[in-house]
């Protein structure tokens, strides 16, 4: 029994008191009511999830023949899952919910745990309690079990632990994933895509406290589905349910698209190991198709804004990590969402006529998933010796776009264009939401419809028989170069008194929190608030970057 002890003695108690068992631990401890980081051992054997640092110990310091280091750990901790928690805006947003419905704040925070809090809300909804955010973040409280759970975002045992009982149904969107809460800890299976013999399911018994099972769902869409497709609920003057948003349903328009028959959310979003690699630092064995946990999205901005305030938000990523991370993620961005070119450029008159052709080369619209999210098209000509004749979309050191409506002021929005001839129009690509007066808004819990949204539809995404959570909002549903795979935009050009050859330029920015939904919320007087919004403005010139661009020569 010492020889056992010895050997793990290094991992947290509660997993000694799982390997050894609930009741032997008992046995062993001599105090009457025997306690395990400050629970009964009635309420440790009912917890459903350990944080992420209890699977470290073996999924770290995991390097490829190549060189190349995988290690899941340091890979989730840079990621917006690990950091769903601490996320900064995701805290200025419900606090905003909160104070425009504060009748409602029990219930706002309780869903709104639902996804980036989701250990802690699923463990308290098991006890017939509701979770509170604010109460869960760093330095909001002593530190309990409970707040850990919270503040360990999206972490390895609620992913691993979900089951496929009702992946694909409307009951699974919104959090409403299922996960075992019968057996106890000790007893509980953990899924992954691979088979396991009985010594090295020995080994992560002894080390974690749970069951290793094979499964192939985990690999499957559905499994993101879960938490990344979102519907709130609009809520009248008191508190009263009215309506209800697709505040964003990315897997729907993947359904709705080409890739849905050869590639998955996790082919993009987790990418394979070109080669095979053990997937545990002890007694690992090579494995073929090993997922990367990078998670990798589109929220560099946010990557960045948690890696500069790291320690107000409790990031545990080292810097250099976090660097790396926002690289990885520009890197993706710029390699697979988009592709743009300019075709039929020609000088008529004292006219430039050109067409600016943008592809999707995503899964989903472009971009997808949170409202806040915009990309636009940056057009501009010049001379030979480099004035600007004609230039639309610049980005602002503040994170605006000049002459973009929205961003003058908050009750309007720029329509969608088929054809720009004047600089104060801007082609973005952008979900813009009203409330039942039709008034614009960036509240979710306010807004009831979308005004606009001609985000770029993904390759085999058919307008016409699209359903409505998904469909084409607004004036770009009448526009026939607005299809499936991307839009074309003609821009025509006043020439006068131009001479020699001109230099046209397209660049396609993006980014992920548009300025008016992080100015919104300056009004707002509370804490959460003002954080966020001193950091965005602190930071304002690098939320954007650009995803791919095109110039050609013109002669005059």
């Amino acid at each position: 029994m010492f020889k056992n002890l010895i050997i793990i003695i290094s991992l947290p108690i509660l997993t000694i008191a799982l390997s050894i068992g609930i009741n032997n631990y008992r046995a062993l401890n001599p105090d009457p009511v025997p306690q395990i980081h400050g629970m009964d051992l009635d309420t440790a054997e009912k917890m459903l999830f350990s944080t992420a640092d209890n699977c470290m110990n073996c999924h770290n310091n995991l390097v490829t023949s190549s060189g190349e280091d995988i290690s899941f750990g340091v890979d989730w901790r840079t990621s917006m899952m690990a950091n769903s928690a601490r996320d900064p805006y995701w805290h200025a947003a419900v606090r905003r919910e909160v104070m425009d419905h504060p009748e409602s704040q029990t219930a706002i925070e309780d869903e709104c745990s639902t996804c980036h809090m989701p250990m802690a809300h699923y463990q308290a909804e098991t006890q017939g309690q509701m979770t509170q955010v604010f109460a869960n973040l760093p330095g909001s409280q002593t530190v309990t079990e409970h707040s850990k759970l919270a503040m360990d975002g999206v972490s390895c045992t609620t992913c691993h632990q979900i089951k496929s009982d009702n992946f694909g149904e409307r009951e699974s969107f919104v959090g409403g994933f299922l996960i075992d809460t019968e057996k106890p800890m000790g007893q509980r299976e953990i899924y992954g895509p691979y088979s396991v013999d009985q010594g090295r399911s020995n080994i992560m018994h002894s080390s974690s406290g749970f069951v290793q099972a094979e499964s192939k769902h985990l690999i499957e869409s559905e499994l993101c589905a879960t938490c990344h497709t979102l519907y709130t609920h609009t809520l009248g003057p008191d508190g009263e349910v009215i309506g209800e948003l697709p505040e964003q349903v990315p897997y729907l328009e993947w359904k709705h698209s080409s890739f849905v028959n050869d590639q998955s959310c996790q082919s993009c979003h987790m990418p394979v190991v070109e080669e095979d690699t053990p997937i545990s630092s002890v007694w690992g064995q090579p494995r073929e198709d090993v997922s990367k946990h990078s998670f990798r999205g589109g929220n560099f901005f946010m990557q960045r804004m948690l890696n500069r305030y790291r320690d107000e938000l409790g990031v545990q990523a080292l810097p250099q990590e976090m660097d790396a991370a926002v690289n990885r993620t520009i890197k993706h961005l710029q390699t697979k969402s988009a592709y743009i070119s300019i075709t039929n450029s020609e000088v008529v008159g004292n006219e430039l006529i050109a067409d600016v052709n943008i592809e999707n080369l995503a899964g989903h619209k472009l971009p997808t998933a949170y409202p806040s999210r915009r990309v636009w098209v940056h057009f501009s000509v010049t001379d030979e010796d480099d004035n600007v004749i004609f230039e639309s979309g610049k980005v602002m050191p503040n994170g605006s776009i000049a002459g973009n409506d929205n961003d003058l002021t908050g009750n309007q929005y720029e329509q969608h264009y088929s054809e720009i001839t004047e600089e104060d129009q801007v082609q973005i690509y952008e979900a813009i939401l009203v409330d039942p007066q039709d008034r614009v808004t960036t509240g979710l819990l306010t807004a009831i419809r979308y005004i606009k949204d001609n985000r770029i539809l993904p390759k085999g995404f058919d307008k016409v028989t699209a359903e409505q959570d998904i469909a084409v909002k607004g004036s770009a549903d009448n526009d026939n170069d607005f299809t499936g795979g991307g839009d074309r935009v003609r821009y025509r050009v006043k020439l006068q008194d131009v001479t020699g050859p001109l230099q046209v330029n397209a660049e396609l920015y993006y980014q992920p929190i548009a300025y008016r939904w992080a100015q919104n919320l300056d009004s707002y007087e509370a804490k959460e608030t003002n954080k966020f919004v001193g950091y965005y403005n602190s930071m304002s010139e690098y939320s954007s970057v650009v995803l791919t661009s095109a110039k050609i020569s013109v002669m005059n």
